[in-house]
């Protein structure tokens, strides 16, 4: 059989696996060529639209595992004056979370489970929990509304998943901090609803290899760097997570 195949978007989940080449054979999906490019442009990255089933069937014939990482991406309306209060957002068109985070990623999910992929991870957002939260105000897309929904789909489709909603994402190291795991947004009344993205990168990876992941969703976020101790122990991590949805 080889080694396992995993397919996902998000380049630092294909960086890390292409770095562990001798536990994976990775492939990517990104929507433009000028993506691709950015990312080395190696043959095993595929270009395709999440919301043409079509387009994605080559991608996902024959992996063992999907991670799923796209989302609508709100953009802030030009001419935007800091003195006159807070800037406004919109969606281009055919991009709202409709068509991405629940058409997109549940076309995603079905190519996936035609191909009979082992375990599906798919990252989303804290949050879901709170219809007036200010995420599902950007653009008027109701991006955290669209998101649970795909989540939805996926716990209903019958395939091992793993679903994790992560906290704020920055830019910062990886592995320097005790990762924390919450559900029902419990995370967002405390001061830790923050997280790397390079974390959030690895706990995918990590979430192939422990049954303990699997048919999980959990949410995500790290303490401040300097506090607690660094997360190394994913198998504990994910034996914390008790809810399915």
């Amino acid at each position: 059989m080889g080694l396992p195949r995993f397919c996902f978007e998000g380049s630092i989940v294909y960086k890390k696996l292409k770095e562990r080449s001798e536990q994976y054979v990775a492939r990517g999906l990104v929507r433009t060529e000028e993506s691709k490019e950015k990312i080395g442009g190696a043959e095993d990255v595929f270009v395709g639209d999440i919301r043409e089933s079509e387009s994605i069937s080559p991608a996902i014939q024959g992996i063992d595992s999907l991670i799923i990482l796209t989302s609508g991406v709100p953009k802030m309306k030009p001419g935007f004056d800091p003195s006159k209060g807070r800037p406004e957002f919109y969606f281009e068109d055919g991009a709202f979370p409709e068509q991405v985070d629940w058409i997109g990623q549940k076309n995603q999910i079905d190519a996936a489970k035609a191909a009979g992929v082992k375990q599906i991870v798919l990252v989303g957002s804290m949050g879901g929990t709170d219809l007036n939260h200010p995420l599902n105000s950007l653009g008027g897309g109701n991006i955290l509304v669209w998101k649970r929904k795909a989540e939805q789909y996926l716990a209903d489709s019958g395939v091992p998943y793993t679903i994790i909603r992560a906290g704020g994402l920055q830019d910062k190291e990886g592995g320097v901090r005790e990762l924390l795991v919450g559900k029902d947004d419990e995370l967002l009344q405390t001061e830790t609803r923050t997280i790397a993205r390079d974390d959030v990168a690895e706990v995918c990876i990590q979430a192939l290899q422990y049954e303990e992941a699997q048919f999980k969703a959990f949410d995500l976020a790290s303490k401040p760097e300097g506090t607690g101790t660094a997360t190394n122990d994913f198998k504990s991590l994910f034996s914390k997570a008790t809810a399915r949805f």
